[in-house]
């Protein structure tokens, strides 16, 4: 779901938000058949113009339209490089209570009130209980002391009650706190992968600077401890606040006064007690305190570190095969090791830290109990206080120190969450800065409309640049018409492939427009065709259901691209993105688009894994498989220039990558581009056409 965040006032340039549209390209879903008959099972319509996107979608789960993100702040540049980063973690952890506290809004989850409110009540009351507990040690062993058997007997019938009622009051607690977490972590985390996952954010991010490594890190395990510790601490500092409350009442009660001779005079201290138990808690909770000034940030670099360490060893098993076949298994343990080294020494010095608070903690736990005896001893050595008082006291000091010291207990999760917070945080800001841009004019943004006409595709005056405004490509016009087949060639680093991302509507900077026939489909083959987790059945009708074609079906598909030999392994789950060789990944996906039937494709190199007579049967099948699609390709193979009916050349120049020419590799009589159609002195024979931009240049 979006993430309920406040509405604030669009900053100058910012245009108010439009409602997010679907990109193209995603599979109509087919209707699944039966396996035995090949024939259509009926299910219910869905309406086809309900087309939407990640984040819309899950906007309308909570009813609201996702607000603008939060405006841009920016450190005063006249503070010191020290102070400018203590001003960004205070950001942080209000950028994180921007969207968690929406959890609770107007439009969060129907039980985060009900909750909360129980939880509060079952602590005001448990503290009631403790109370209770409290007397019953009083009344216990000052029955004990004046050998009353009957009160003893009574008292020990009514304290297996008290026991019990308090022991259901914690049970009851610990279900809605823990509840109240996985709902709160539920919500959050939906929010957070709606706007991750929506616009190809998730790409971006590797196009962006910024610190938001790491981010299935910080989507599970900093998520996790970002939303479970804050409950923990309301109900903890909510437990002891009211418990301090009630037992200090009962200290300046049962205490009272405390008089001492001191040099001839006698001075009294009113509830001496009370004034012990304050002190005696700054005291540990000073110390704590600046014991532990660094936990924060050890706790945030050995995150991090532990993060970079899970990440080194993902990409060991993804990239498996290339490792092996290259033998490369001892530079990757050296890389291992080296990553591991640096988890080992941040850990070693949060050890220390760990260390220096237990030496506070620890202290604090043995001396509590002990001092309130030793100060009520004279008391009731000279008779004015009773055993059970003094027990009594003993067990109210030792509540009001614990409530006191819940820093001194609690600091290194504190710690802990406010590093994760800020991690959190810190990709939520990243997402911002995206979401932002999306709605920023000034940035420059690549729009994406319809053609005019029978036009499937159309690039006017498109250009692509980075995030910083640097041209990648620069100023290019075509349109492309149904059926034509277009290879897209250049050098390496021309921008090809950026060219293509723009297409797909990845890549988000420049400026010009990218547009597609309303009624059209498009569909992408990259140079590493995804693979999902399951069975190959799944694999093969990605990204639709594996339920959508029978089975016939997608074992014709099979056999068409060669990989007939797979066909009775439909059904079996297994690691099919490291089973399966480079080609046979582009097989598989070259199988998906016999499947899909599109009326536009992409190919990013999309044979670069093939030999070049697999790469000629599987350009001969498309083309006879689906005579009428509109191909573009990009590629390096002249070989390729037999199978499309015309080639554009992009240039890579300083100010950003040119089209400098278009070829018409098969005679064609439909309309010429704009791009020809904007050119300089071409003869009637003439094959290759410049551009007027690179002529006039």
């Amino acid at each position: 779901m979006s993430e309920a965040r406040p509405k604030s006032k669009p900053a100058d340039g910012i245009k108010p938000r439009e409602p997010l549209k679907p990109r193209r390209g995603k599979p109509r879903r087919q209707k699944p058949r039966d396996e035995r008959t090949g024939e259509e099972k009926p299910r219910e319509k869905e309406p086809r113009d309900k087309k939407v996107s990640t984040a819309e979608a899950a906007s309308e789960v909570v009813g609201v339209a996702a607000p603008p993100p939060p405006d841009a702040v920016e450190p005063d540049p006249e503070l010191t490089p020290e102070e400018a980063a203590q001003a960004r973690k205070k950001y942080l952890l209000r950028r994180f209570w921007i969207s968690g506290r929406g959890y609770w809004g107007r439009h969060g989850d129907r039980l985060a009130w009900p909750l909360t409110i129980g939880l509060l009540v079952l602590i005001g009351v448990n503290v009631g209980f403790q109370y209770g507990i409290n007397v019953w040690n009083r009344a216990i062993f000052d029955a004990i002391e004046q050998r009353q058997a009957h009160t003893v007997y009574f008292l020990s019938a009514i304290f297996l009650p008290l026991v019990a009622g308090s022991i259901g009051l914690v049970v009851a607690q610990v279900y809605l706190r823990m509840t109240m977490q996985r709902r709160w972590r539920s919500w959050l985390t939906t929010s957070v992968i709606a706007r991750w996952l929506d616009h190809g954010r998730y790409y971006q991010l590797n196009l962006v600077k910024g610190d938001h490594q790491n981010p299935e890190a910080r989507l599970s395990e900093d998520l996790r401890v970002a939303t479970e510790s804050p409950v923990d601490f309301v109900a903890g500092v909510t437990s002891a606040f009211l418990s301090a409350s009630t037992f200090i009442v009962v200290l300046w009660t049962i205490g009272g006064a405390l008089s001492f001779s001191l040099g001839g005079s006698t001075i009294t201290v009113p509830g001496f007690l009370v004034i012990t138990a304050v002190v005696y808690a700054a005291i540990t909770s000073t110390s704590m305190f600046i014991i532990g000034r660094n936990f924060v940030r050890l706790s945030e670099e050995k995150n991090q570190a532990e993060a970079e360490f899970r990440y080194v060893l993902t990409r060991v098993r993804e990239n498996g095969e290339s490792i092996a076949l290259l033998g490369g298994e001892e530079e990757e343990n050296s890389g291992i090791d080296k990553t591991f080294a640096g988890v080992l020494k941040r850990w070693a010095r949060l050890t220390g830290q760990h260390m220096r608070t237990a030496l506070v903690s620890q202290g604090s736990s043995l001396f509590a109990p002990v001092v309130p005896v030793l100060l009520c001893a004279p008391k009731f050595l000279e008779g004015s206080m009773s055993l059970g008082q003094v027990m009594q006291a003993a067990s109210a000091f030792a509540i009001v120190q614990g409530a006191f010291g819940w820093l001194v207990d609690n600091y290194p999760r504190l710690a802990d969450w406010n590093a994760s917070a800020h991690r959190i945080a810190s990709l939520m800001m990243s997402l911002d800065g995206l979401e932002r841009a999306e709605q920023n004019d000034e940035l420059g943004r690549i729009k994406h409309g319809e053609t005019k006409g029978d036009a499937m595709l159309s690039l006017d005056n498109l250009s692509v640049t980075l995030d910083d405004g640097t041209s990648v490509v620069k100023e290019t016009e075509v349109v492309v018409e149904p059926g034509e087949r277009v290879l897209v060639s250049g050098e390496s680093g021309s921008g090809k492939s950026t060219l293509v991302r723009a297409i797909a509507g990845l890549w988000p900077w420049g400026s010009g427009s990218v547009n597609f026939h309303p009624d059209r489909r498009l569909f992408m083959l990259p140079q590493r065709p995804y693979i999902p987790t399951g069975t190959l059945r799944r694999a093969v009708a990605y990204p639709a259901a594996a339920d959508n074609w029978a089975t016939k079906q997608i074992k014709a598909a099979l056999g068409k691209v060669g990989l007939g030999y797979l066909a009775e392994r439909l059904e079996e789950e297994a690691p099919w993105d490291q089973t399966l060789s480079g080609g046979e990944r582009q097989r598989v996906a070259f199988a998906r688009l016999l499947l899909h039937r599109p009326d536009i494709v992409v190919l990013d190199e999309a044979t670069s894994a093939l030999d070049e007579k697999s790469q000629d049967q599987m350009m001969k099948t498309v083309i006879h498989e689906l005579p009428d699609v509109t191909i573009i390709s990009v590629a390096h193979r002249a070989e390729l220039e037999a199978f499309h009916t015309r080639k554009i050349t992009l240039e890579r120049r300083k100010d950003g990558a040119k089209l400098v020419s278009d070829i018409d590799l098969a005679p064609r009589n439909r309309k010429r581009s704009l791009f020809q159609r904007a050119l300089w002195g071409s003869g009637a024979g003439s094959k290759v056409r410049l551009s007027w931009r690179s002529q006039k240049k």
